[in-house]
């Protein structure tokens, strides 16, 4: 009877390591859209982002069913941002410019937002207040094995922070959607440069 009860165990402990066995991945393929359906993709579902000064194809190409984008990521050396910005009155709750790419848990090395009128270095120094509906200049340098921020507004040193480590960094430009964020959130840039020094 032992030995019969202890059979039954085994046939239900295989029966339950079957039935509940774990889905192994990557045994044969499937179709991962299916149940989906395919939605157009044309320039009314997306925007093109680019300095409104720069033509569209020096950041943007659509050739033969391939979208081409570019820009610039680096790990080592000491590179540099230069734009000149402009913000419109009520933008607020948002970053314009960034160093993206640190160590955990930070996604940044540098965030230039914008809070109330107040350009600041995440929340805060301030940067330069009164920033509405003017142009100013942003140099931001950034040198990753000294691990050093500099940040410049119109030729004038504004800060001086340590980076935050990570091993991919791009420079980024536009409006980014922070804490508190304005329902129209806006920046404009021209004259943007990205310089590496030599």
């Amino acid at each position: 009877m032992t030995s019969f009860i202890s059979s039954l165990a085994l046939l239900c402990l295989s029966l339950l390591l079957i039935i509940h066995q774990p889905k192994v991945w990557g045994q044969s393929p499937i179709d991962p859209i299916e149940g989906f359906i395919s939605l157009p993709l044309n320039r009314s579902f997306y925007h093109i982002q680019r300095p409104y000064d720069v033509p569209e194809d020096q950041r943007y190409q659509f050739i033969d069913g391939v979208h081409k984008l570019w820009g610039y990521n680096y790990s080592s050396g000491v590179w540099q941002f230069e734009g000149y910005g402009y913000v419109p009155r009520d933008t607020s709750g948002v970053c314009i410019m960034q160093v993206f790419g640190a160590s955990a848990p930070h996604a940044t090395t540098l965030m230039v937002r914008v809070y109330n009128g107040s350009l600041t270095y995440y929340r805060g120094p301030v940067l330069l207040s009164d920033v509405y509906n003017k142009w100013f200049r942003l140099n931001i340098i950034h040198d990753v094995d000294a691990a050093k921020v500099n940040v410049f507004i119109d030729g004038v040193l504004k800060l001086e922070v340590e980076g935050r480590g990570g091993t991919s960094h791009s420079l980024k430009c536009g409006v980014y959607a922070q804490d508190n964020d304005s329902s129209c959130m806006e920046s404009r840039w021209k004259e943007i440069k990205v310089l590496k020094r030599i």
